[in-house]
């Protein structure tokens, strides 16, 4: 029996953004913002953490190809 294409795992998916944490990586991000001290605070009923990803924008090709064409070098 074959696994369907959607279950198949890549190396690539492990690294995928997720918008949910584990209970232990909220509990890092809390320590991190001083929100969290693990002698006092419970680790059951923590705060929501954001977890967004960041994306910067690419430069364009095109852009860069029509710069070096309008300026000739000699």
């Amino acid at each position: 029996m074959s696994l369907h294409r959607s279950l198949k795992t890549k190396p690539a998916a492990l690294n995928q953004h997720r918008n949910v944490l584990k209970r232990s990586e909220r509990i890092e991000r809390l320590m991190e913002e001083s929100r969290f001290t693990p002698g006092s605070d419970s680790p059951l009923g923590l705060v929501k953490v954001a977890n967004r990803q960041v994306v910067t924008k690419k430069k364009k090709k095109k852009a860069e190809e029509d710069d070096a064409v309008a300026t000739p070098t000699e």
